[in-house]
């Protein structure tokens, strides 16, 4: 019997605050940057492939990406990566996708996540994404998965949930009263007090008529614009449809353009290890430590009064460190970084003004 669970992975984005590592020509999703022998993406499809049928997993990327999709992830199809010619943000990469997808199966059901994500707890994960594939499947609502805190974390987004509102008796559901952008550390702080606020994982799981009703009534400019292609989707004139319908559509997230002004969304809260691994900051606190709680990825290096700090070197490459507490060691691509831990949010504008005075060619 087919499958009507579908996922869609996106894979676009090109990981600046993990500069130099990640650079445009290739960002962190195709890098192996845990050390593991797999890279970002190659994890996300081995994990979900486990629960959804390997035709049924889409990859939403950049065109200038696609090779390396298709090099990385040798078992997809062509057809399955869908290629966007310029960065529009998120609600547009879910817009195009779901039109697609619902364009040949009605009743398609998506979990939908980006492709740079960390999950320690792989069977907790893939268990909470099956039951919440089973909900979405029968009724009208958005869910998104929400992380129980265990700090008062500044780089994530914030999920506020309704302690009265528990969703078919099942404790874990909830309804949502407010989201939240990255907040400032003492606003962050009242919330992991408060109780009832959970970080907002990115990870999101609705039926296909149910976030083309959500675009309809929240973002119905883009959801004309890519209804437009149903004639299109699946065909020959489908990249000619989307070269054209990028070059006019909104740049805007779903969680702006709908999560936030939606009243049917669910948070499903859980934990099972993860991590956006947004900054070097997030990765250093997945890695192994040493005695000194250095974290040393892959490099040959030796540190003196060292603590508290991460190294990512090229192999080969031999360096000798004393006396930093607390930074950011990492050279790659002939580029060397060295930052505190506590100003990674600067990176970005690094990267500015690398751009800026020595040229595109460094970043």
């Amino acid at each position: 019997m087919k499958s009507h669970n579908y996922c869609i992975i996106m894979a676009g984005g090109v990981g600046v605050r993990f500069w130099p590592l990640s650079t445009t020509d290739q960002p962190k999703q195709f890098i192996d940057i845990l050390g593991t022998g797999q890279t970002l993406i190659q994890m996300t499809w081995n994990r979900f492939r486990k629960i959804i049928p390997a035709e049924n997993i889409y990859i939403v990327t950049n065109f200038q990406y696609r090779e390396l999709v298709l090099q990385q992830i040798p078992e997809i199809s062509e057809e399955q990566v869908l290629c966007e010619p310029a960065r529009r943000n998120t609600a547009p990469c879910i817009a195009y996708a779901s039109y697609k997808i619902c364009q040949q199966d009605p009743e398609a059901n998506f979990v939908v996540a980006p492709s740079d994500h960390i999950i320690l707890q792989e069977e907790n994960f893939l268990s909470v994404i099956r039951k919440a594939l089973e909900v979405s499947a029968r009724s009208p609502y958005l869910f998104t998965l929400g992380i129980r805190p265990n700090r008062p974390d500044t780089g994530y987004g914030y999920i506020q949930f309704n302690e009265n509102h528990v969703f078919e008796g099942i404790p874990e559901i909830r309804k949502v009263k407010t989201f939240t952008e990255k907040p400032v550390l003492e606003m962050a702080e009242t919330f992991l007090r408060s109780g009832d606020f959970l970080w907002n994982s990115g990870i999101f799981i609705w039926s296909a008529q149910s976030i083309l009703e959500a675009f309809d009534r929240h973002l119905p400019e883009i959801s004309s614009l890519f209804r437009e292609g149903n004639n299109s989707y699946n065909t020959p004139d489908e990249p000619e449809f989307i070269r054209e319908a990028y070059g006019v559509c909104t740049n805007i997230s779903i969680d702006y353009g709908v999560m936030e002004k939606a009243d049917n969304v669910l948070v499903y809260m859980a934990d099972f290890g993860w991590s956006d691994l947004g900054t070097w900051g997030s990765l250093y606190e997945q890695l192994p430590r040493n005695e000194h709680q250095n974290a040393i990825v892959s490099s040959n290096v030796i540190m003196y009064d060292c603590a508290n700090c991460i190294v990512n070197l090229p192999e080969g490459k031999l360096a000798v460190i004393q006396k930093l507490d607390g930074y950011i060691v990492v050279e790659s691509n002939d580029m060397l970084l060295i930052c505190r831990k506590e100003d990674e949010q600067d990176i970005r504008l690094f990267v500015n003004d690398v751009k800026s005075l020595k040229g595109d060619q460094y970043i």
